[in-house]
């Protein structure tokens, strides 16, 4: 009901699996679909989570480098993709929106990634995660945008994030293919898990009465990410990037031309606000630092204040 009422995609029940959450989720998906040293292409920066469950499943982390567009978003470069592929990759995990540019990536681009799987012969694993929290544009679901691909498809989601309910450790694999569902399941059965009774009861009530909130959350998080943008924007040489979606700001600091234990220093120990590091995202995210915009927005001033403090001397 969720997804039809919020994305216009009507699902199979018979199509989702509960998970123990996201990432948990997606190491079945590494054990169902991979073996051991096979290769996963990973669009860099991305949630540093992913990278630290696939070494821990002895596969291969194969970096794919996101590119900065002209308008300062992340973009995918497939072409460069292509001509670093060896043959052993087997599976590319896509974080849509993005985590941590906050990217709402196109129908177009969606499609051109699944046609890209298809000409690979990669199994595409989609975390939409963030699917629900949205500022700006529309957030198309993989299955609806590439509908030809759902035989080499698998949708990970969860309402931990949207609902703030991450502790109840409840997630979803939505698997559309037959064949693929066979080898998940079995898996699936394998590892002894079964699904959290609070957390489906949390994440059932969040969908059946969450509407109205999430709506009234999603506007809370835009005025949170633009007070936070144009206070840290006006720092001289620190760059944030825009925010279409999630309430994680990802901001470059390269401009000031500090190495990264200096500005991290000045936000950590002058600022005293605790940031995720660039660097635990992959290439391409050594000269940012994540900041978490979903508190308060009393507290989001007083963040652009101490941040603008620890870098006076640049003003």
């Amino acid at each position: 009901g969720w997804m039809s009422r919020r994305h216009d995609w009507d699902v199979d029940p018979a199509a989702i699996f509960t998970t123990h959450g996201v990432v948990a989720g997606l190491a079945l998906c590494l054990q169902a679909y991979t073996r051991p040293g096979d290769g996963v292409i990973l669009f860099t920066p991305v949630y540093h989570a992913f990278h630290r469950i696939i070494a821990a499943n002895g596969r291969e982390i194969v970096q794919s480098p996101l590119v900065r567009r002209a308008d300062g978003r992340y973009a995918m470069d497939l072409d460069v993709l292509a001509a670093a592929l060896t043959g052993r990759e087997r599976m590319l995990v896509f974080c849509s929106p993005h985590n941590p540019g906050g990217r709402v990536w196109s129908p177009e681009e969606i499609r051109a990634l699944a046609d890209f799987c298809r000409a690979h012969d990669l199994l595409l694993v989609s975390d939409e995660i963030h699917h629900d929290l949205v500022l700006s544009g529309r957030h198309v679901p993989t299955p609806i945008a590439a509908p030809e691909s759902l035989d080499r498809l698998v949708m990970l989601t969860a309402a931990t994030k949207t609902f703030n309910i991450a502790g109840c450790l409840t997630g979803n694999a939505i698997i559309p293919d037959p064949e693929l569902r066979k080898r998940f399941a079995a898996t699936h059965l394998a590892s002894g898990t079964s699904p959290n009774r609070f957390g489906a009861l949390m994440t059932t009530a969040a969908y059946a009465h969450g509407d109205a909130w999430v709506d009234a959350l999603c506007r809370y998080l835009a005025g949170n990410a633009e007070l936070f943008a144009s206070g840290v924007g006006a720092i001289p040489g620190v760059r944030p990037m825009p925010l279409d979606s999630t309430y994680l700001a990802w901001v470059d600091f390269s401009g000031t031309g500090m190495p990264t234990a200096e500005f991290t220093a000045r936000v950590e120990k002058g600022a005293r606000i605790a940031a995720s590091h660039g660097a635990t995202f992959g290439k391409g995210g050594e000269s940012f630092l994540r900041f978490n915009l979903a508190t308060p927005r009393a507290r989001v001033t007083e963040a652009v204040a101490r941040l603008q403090s620890a870098f006076a001397d640049l003003q």
